[in-house]
């Protein structure tokens, strides 16, 4: 399942060099993709701060209810995220099974946990309070039982700093779960599928070399 980024701190879904794109790209590999719009914080629900992560763990018991009908396994279901929505599948890699929302139906009986998680520029350490950032920065949420983690960060993003992913990777490191994680010299932020022939575009590859080890070409 891919989650576009939303920019600016969740303020806008990219739907497109984050989502649709993506999608055709890993299409192609074979891979089957859903693409999730999710609600922002700023668009005036309730519980404002956990509609993202509802309508992420959501999805994923969606799509597991229903993988009959798609042809998948729902076991090996995973997530991909971009920026601020990379922040939503490291959430969900180390806090799915929080409760964010009554259930309304068997679908929510079941787990959100991902197989696995990839993250693309994430953001990962939340700010500004010290409450926002102990309960929603994902490095200080991982333990044995976080998924297994890819991730790609740009040395000289501008928008993300590149420390996002070191922490996680520490925190990963730390708790003996498995992380592979590319940093690029260059390649700044939003860079989507990527640039040809920068180093940015060769993270799909990358991704599916690595799901393919785990044992699921599925994000």
């Amino acid at each position: 399942m891919a989650l576009g980024g939303a920019l600016g701190a969740y303020r806008l879904v990219s739907v497109v060099n984050e989502g649709v794109e993506v999608a055709a790209r890993l299409n192609r590999a074979g891979v089957t993709v859903f693409v999730l719009t999710y609600r922002l914080p700023g668009e005036g629900w309730e519980r404002r701060a956990d509609v993202p992560l509802q309508d992420a763990q959501r999805a994923v018991r969606l799509i597991r209810a229903r993988a009959a009908q798609f042809q998948i396994d729902p076991e090996k279901l995973s997530v991909l995220g971009f920026s601020a929505g990379g922040h939503l599948a490291a959430t969900l890699a180390t806090q799915s099974d929080e409760s964010t929302y009554v259930g309304v139906d068997a679908a929510d009986q079941l787990s959100a946990r991902p197989f696995a998680a990839a993250l693309i520029y994430p953001v990962v350490t939340m700010s500004p309070t010290d409450a926002d950032i102990r309960r929603r920065s994902a490095e200080l949420h991982v333990d044995a039982g976080t998924r297994p983690v890819f991730a790609v960060h740009a040395r000289d993003d501008p928008a993300v700093p590149v420390e996002n992913t070191l922490n996680l990777v520490a925190a990963m490191r730390a708790a003996k779960r498995p992380i592979e994680a590319h940093l690029l010299q260059e390649g700044g932020h939003a860079f989507g599928v990527g640039y040809p022939p920068t180093p940015s575009a060769l993270w799909p590859e990358l991704l599916l070399a690595w799901l393919n080890r785990l044992g699921s070409p599925r994000p």
